[in-house]
């Protein structure tokens, strides 16, 4: 990984995505005892940062290979934001969803243009269904997490905030499938000013945090929390890359993380979803530690669904 493909690919994916803005709370930084940036990724196309991973990879096909469209398995943001972005660069997408993916999803998926092809709600089924369309169709398979052109362009969020803010001495993101803090470590790593990558990940599913401490991929027994984005497992393309370039994960608990997200909606009244609210639980639960510094939080997303609110 060099500064150059960072770079490149945050020039290429720039015609398609916004340059989200970084919003800061008074009440905030008085909670925390630090100064927080919040990189608002909820405002970003499709409500995610995800757009940004979906384009960069869409990006590096050939025309042969976008003539036949791509595939993914995803029931949440990054079914909306290969949907999106396949959109954008004319190309067919077809979306895998499990049947049991919330209705408001699906519908964002063919707004966005996107094929849904439902399935039982197993990786096992999800992938099945991915391959059979893979082969019959000729289409591109893109991980919305292990796949290093997602990463990169997940990375460009890290970018844009060191380029706003570059005196940032931490940067907080969460973890589910590892993209987003993959990419994210190598911004800091070449865009920071010894700028540390810290994880948020809830105690239910912690795979990210016993990956770290054991040195190999662990997985989940239970997903039994409210940040529904974070259910997924690190793979073995950003595995390497959040061992070598991450600092500490901060694992939370379930009322930290609705506590958090509370207090954003509350006090910055900006609309993020539960996953989007554990990296500043992961601050605020160590707060001691992060006293008086320069902390930059990536808001992932705001793809909340409004009739299921936890508070």
């Amino acid at each position: 990984m060099t500064k150059n493909e960072l770079k490149d690919c945050h020039e290429r994916i720039k015609p398609h995505i916004h340059r989200t803005p970084v919003l800061t709370s008074t009440l905030l930084n008085e909670i925390s005892g630090a100064t927080i940036f919040f990189k608002c990724e909820n405002f970003q196309r499709m409500g995610a940062f995800k757009m940004r991973g979906a384009v960069s990879a869409i990006s590096r096909l050939s025309e042969n290979q976008k003539s036949k469209g791509v595939v993914t398995h995803s029931s949440g943001n990054f079914a909306q934001a290969l949907s999106l972005a396949a959109q954008s660069l004319g190309i067919k997408s077809y979306i895998v969803m499990p049947t049991t993916a919330p209705q408001v999803k699906k519908d964002a998926v063919i707004g966005y243009g996107g094929e849904i092809v439902e399935c039982s709600p197993t990786l096992e089924e999800r992938e099945r269904v991915a391959n059979k369309i893979q082969e019959e169709k000729g289409a591109t398979f893109l991980h919305p997490s292990n796949d290093l052109n997602v990463i990169l362009g997940q990375g460009t969020a890290a970018i844009e905030l060191l380029e706003d803010h570059p005196d940032v001495e931490y940067i907080f993101t969460p973890v589910g499938g590892g993209g987003l803090i993959a990419g994210t470590a190598l911004a800091a790593n070449f865009y920071g000013h010894d700028c540390k990558v810290i994880g948020g990940e809830p105690f239910e599913v912690d795979d990210a945090y016993r990956s770290l401490q054991s040195g190999k991929i662990e997985h989940n027994t239970t997903i039994d929390t409210i940040a529904d984005g974070l259910k997924t497992e690190l793979g073995d393309v950003n595995f390497p890359i959040i061992q070598k370039y991450v600092s500490d994960i901060i694992r939370v608990e379930e009322d930290e993380i609705i506590s958090a997200m509370r207090l954003i909606w509350e006090r910055m009244k900006i609309i993020i979803e539960p996953s989007c609210a554990v990296p500043l639980a992961a601050l605020l639960r160590e707060k001691e530690r992060f006293k008086r510094k320069k902390i930059g939080i990536i808001l992932s997303g705001g793809n909340v669904d409004l009739n299921n609110l936890p508070f």
